[in-house]
């Protein structure tokens, strides 16, 4: 059970990402010192920061990495659709490395970077909530799958609580007609992973990351014990994106599934 509203370590993986970047401003008046990791130089550190470079396929350096937190956002790995080999070293034995760095130092809380991927393959006529019998779309996507079921077994094993993110599509702006039903803001997305990261008896919980906007694919009433409730919508948005944005051929399939063009992704050649 967590009942306090700051660590006195946090751990940030993937600060050197798009969403990490955004997490490393704004998560360090959550923590007395915020630790950020990248495979790739995110500079020097600030004020109350720690700057460590670890490959999370690296377990010695993860399990380093990991000693002395007291909870983990982890947003490292790859995001996008790769070669299954990149992304079983990021991805797979990567999130793995991390929760057994996280058993081992005793650390009680993890915020996981998942992935709305996980359900691509819903249409966007359909409604689900995180019962839903996962379908992604995509290696990436099936590498989230892994992540979500691996915390699962760490929190009913060794009682580590997780919270999974579904995220959406988060960006400054809306930037097509899908995006609409899976935009989450900044401000929104700094928000649920704040209620991820103090909400007590998290227990194993999934959300879907989307701010308030009236198409909505997905229900999150099974997470509201978090206490996540968005102030932002990409209603304000709608008049500009779906004048920049003509209607999709009814037979597109990007227009049909939920992962929009991630089911079109791939298979890459070597």
């Amino acid at each position: 059970m967590i009942d306090q509203q700051k660590y006195s370590r946090l751990l940030l993986t993937g600060a050197g990402g798009g969403l990490g970047k955004v997490l490393r401003e704004r998560l360090l008046p959550y923590a007395n010192v915020l630790r950020v990791s990248d495979r790739i130089d995110v500079g020097p550190a600030n004020t109350a920061e720690e700057v460590v470079t670890c490959d999370l396929a690296d377990k010695d350096a993860v399990d380093q990495l990991v000693r002395g937190s007291d909870a983990v956002a982890h947003f490292g790995g790859i995001s996008l659709e790769d070669r299954f080999e990149p992304i079983l070293q990021s991805n797979i034995v990567g999130v793995f490395n991390l929760y057994e760095a996280v058993r081992k130092h005793g650390v009680k809380r993890v915020v996981f970077a998942s992935s709305n991927h996980v359900t691509g393959f819903y249409k966007q006529s359909e409604k689900i909530d995180v019962d839903s019998p996962m379908r992604p779309d995509t290696l990436y996507g099936l590498s989230k799958c892994f992540g979500e079921n691996l915390s699962r077994f760490y929190f009913d094993r060794y009682g580590i609580e997780t919270v999974c993110l579904r995220i959406g599509s988060s960006f400054p702006v809306v930037k097509d007609r899908r995006m609409l039903a899976t935009y989450l803001s900044y401000d929104d997305l700094v928000e649920l992973v704040r209620c991820a990261l103090f909400a007590p008896n998290a227990g194993h919980t999934v959300i879907f990351g989307a701010s308030d906007n009236s198409t909505m694919w997905w229900d999150n009433r099974k997470a509201a014990h978090l206490g996540f409730k968005p102030k932002d919508t990409s209603d304000v948005q709608r008049v500009r994106v779906e004048a920049a944005n003509p209607p999709l051929d009814p037979s597109n399939p990007v227009g049909i599934f939920q992962g929009g063009a991630f089911v079109c992704a791939g298979p890459f050649d070597d």
